[in-house]
């Protein structure tokens, strides 16, 4: 009985993994995915940003909306920059591989102030969002002026 649940949790370790390695067929496939995926960030990221800098006129329940797919979206992109992806259709720079911990770090500190901006929408209070809304672009600037080509 012993041997068949260690066996049985291999299987089980090795079939939960699988997905995650065979994610992206070629690394063409993790480009796209990790440019689909900011792309979508940025266009609800800039709906937000449109009504905290007085663009668009502010609705909170937009804002919400737009802040909760930002949220969900910024812990997706990073599966994208694997090995093979440095070339090719990508405006990363060499950065992002030569220095690791520093472009996670990046990714995590955006990934905090998303959270503060979304937790800011849910209040519905503009002047909160604003700050918060700051406090992302910053990451986000921060992040492109580090590790993207122009």
């Amino acid at each position: 009985m012993k041997r068949f649940t260690l066996a049985a949790t291999a299987v089980l370790t090795l079939a939960a993994a699988f997905p995650a390695a065979a994610q992206f067929q070629k690394p063409e496939d993790a480009i796209k995915y990790r440019k689909a995926a900011f792309t979508v960030m940025a266009n609800h990221f800039a709906r937000i940003g449109a009504m905290a800098n007085g663009r668009a006129a502010f609705d909170a329940r937009a804002a919400q909306i737009n802040a909760e797919i930002v949220n969900n979206m910024a812990a997706l992109p990073w599966a994208g920059f694997i090995d093979g992806t440095a070339s090719g259709d990508t405006r990363a720079k060499p950065e992002v591989w030569s220095k690791p911990d520093e472009y996670k770090a990046s990714a995590m500190k955006m990934q905090e102030e998303v959270a503060k901006l979304n937790a800011a929408a849910k209040t519905g209070n503009l002047d909160q969002i604003k700050a918060a809304f700051g406090g992302a672009a910053k990451t986000c600037k921060a992040c492109h002026d580090d590790f993207r080509k122009e």
